[in-house]
């Protein structure tokens, strides 16, 4: 099996003169998953290069064992520092698609046509796309093939707003994810703040917050080999 990672190549918390990115261990989790079980790892972002880590996800209250394991790969670390272009990438390169969140993406990939591609043509092509935290954001301007929001009718999770409250940035990101993935029409469920939680609607994986990546990417693993 050959996966693709999409990441963020956004930086900029809003205004508040903060750095954003991606959250390391929604990378470091699956891609160990991922590995492990013997199957190849592509990373992709839409500017190409070394995307930007949020460095409040490598504090030391929020390092585990697959971040530090990741931190100390060098072929890891390596592919990090080089991700392919995003505009570069289809749905014919992976048998599945796997985004990371943190708060990045809502600036950037929520609105970028190359990722709304991607995870449309994966899903046509019957191949799965797993997104996690922040990412099922990224779903806003997907559609069906017949034009309808993608979530519209189809179980999902996302970052809640309770815990994007915790962190105190409501009024900082540019939507919400559970109120934007409710807005389109999606079955919005979610477990416990900050517990693991996973819902899959046939191709469609979603987990709600860092501690779900593990668990969504076993998902994406066993719906592949379904």
């Amino acid at each position: 099996m050959k996966v693709t990672i999409v990441l963020t190549s956004h930086d900029e918390l809003g205004d508040t003169g903060r750095k954003t990115g991606f959250w390391l261990e929604e990378l470091a989790a699956p891609y160990y998953r991922f590995v492990d079980a013997g199957h190849e790892v592509v990373l992709a972002s839409p500017a190409g290069g070394r995307p930007p880590l949020d460095p409040a996800s490598n504090e030391p209250d929020f390092r585990t064992d697959d971040t530090r394991r990741f931190e100390a790969d060098p072929v890891a670390t390596a592919a990090l520092a080089n991700t392919v272009r995003l505009d570069s990438v289809t749905a014919a390169d992976a048998d599945a698609v796997f985004y990371p969140g943190g708060h990045g993406p809502l600036w950037d990939l929520a609105e970028d046509r190359d990722s709304v591609r991607l995870i449309e043509g994966t899903l046509r092509a019957g191949k799965p796309v797993s997104l996690v935290c922040h990412a099922p954001g990224v779903l806003r301007h997907v559609v069906d093939e017949d034009g309808a929001p993608l979530v519209s009718g189809r179980r999902v999770t996302g970052f809640t707003n309770s815990e994007e409250a915790a962190v105190g940035l409501v009024d900082i990101v540019p939507f919400l994810v559970e109120d934007e993935l409710t807005r389109l029409g999606g079955d919005y469920s979610q477990g416990d703040d900050w517990a693991s939680y996973v819902v899959q609607d046939g191709l469609l994986i979603t987990g709600q917050n860092p501690a779900s990546s593990a668990a969504a990417a076993d998902a994406l693993i066993a719906r592949v080999a379904a």
